[in-house]
């Protein structure tokens, strides 16, 4: 596949960057990561924003220009002969001297990376298995919010976790906070439904502030009213409240709205299965976003 470096497209297998990057050196980086619809991103000022705002807390000297950007992943899928893909957009922190600096960091690199999208359709979507992790999700290295930075440690040995664990294909881990609250999954954000309120763990568990997380809060009573969904909270939940739910759905940018289709214990054991396939107001959600996606709309009132 081609990528984006800096602006020109090259052969992934050409592209190459200092060994004193502090994106490599001291995990001084930071991404995003959406899909496109009909060539387009969608949201994309909303990634946009995360990234500059990111940014300005590692003291990186970067400022993404959406319309640049959209331009950008559109020369990228003709690269690549794609006519939509899931596209990674990264920010390192640039070269520099080893050991900490004082100062911020002048010379960022850019590098936006591309691969193709699995096929899939709401009405067509398999839900996931959401597995309770033992270890416990990693305090923000910068304070709250969470960065969407290159510091992934804690995901990927909760991963090799689960793969140990034996965890069935596409099983998505679920990370509690060290005071024992729900926080987030390995990729992504959780929701659940019980009589008529929506749950999401706070941001002070923990979690990344998803866009698609925040598109669902924004909207979700508007679109889910008509299934007696009445009021949203955020808040901290131990996990027996998720395993009460009348129904539950992760989230992420690529993926969407997923549904949960059971709960496991740390040892695999099911603790809550939901047999008969996504709820009323999960179905109701992948639909609405999905139109959304497709029409193009940002808004996010």
């Amino acid at each position: 596949m081609k990528l984006l470096l800096d602006g020109r497209i090259q052969d992934s297998e050409e592209a190459v960057i200092s060994v004193y990057d502090h994106g490599f050196l001291y995990g001084m980086g930071l991404f995003e990561t959406f899909r496109t619809y009909g060539g387009k991103p969608w949201l994309l000022n909303r990634h946009a924003e995360r990234l500059a705002a990111s940014c300005g807390a590692l003291g990186i000297a970067y400022a993404p220009d959406p319309a640049r950007m959209a331009e950008d992943v559109k020369r990228l899928l003709a690269a690549n002969g794609l006519a939509d893909g899931y596209v990674r957009w990264s920010v390192s922190a640039g070269a520099g001297e080893i050991g900490l600096p004082e100062g911020d960091y002048a010379r960022p690199r850019e590098i936006v990376y591309m691969k193709p999208l699995a096929p899939d359709r709401p009405e067509t979507r398999a839900g996931k298995r959401l597995r309770l992790l033992r270890l416990a999700r990693s305090t923000p290295e910068g304070g709250e919010p969470r960065l969407k930075s290159f510091h992934y440690m804690n995901n990927m040995l909760a991963k090799r976790e689960l793969t140990a664990g034996g965890a069935a294909p596409g099983t998505e881990g679920l990370f509690l906070s060290p005071d024992g609250y729900v926080s987030e999954g390995l990729v992504s954000n959780v929701f659940w439904a019980k009589d008529g309120v929506l749950y999401t763990p706070a941001l002070e568990t923990g979690p990344l502030p998803g866009i698609t997380r925040g598109w669902v809060l924004t909207r979700a009573l508007e679109t889910l009213g008509p299934d007696g969904v009445r009021e949203v909270r955020e808040g901290r939940y131990r996990w027996d409240a998720l395993l009460q739910a009348d129904e539950a759905f992760v989230t992420n940018s690529v993926q969407e709205i997923v549904p949960v289709v059971a709960l496991e214990e740390p040892d695999g054991t099911i603790a809550r299965p939901w047999p008969e396939g996504p709820g009323r107001a999960t179905r109701r959600l992948m639909t609405a976003y999905r139109l959304a996606a497709e029409q193009g709309s940002e808004d996010m009132r």
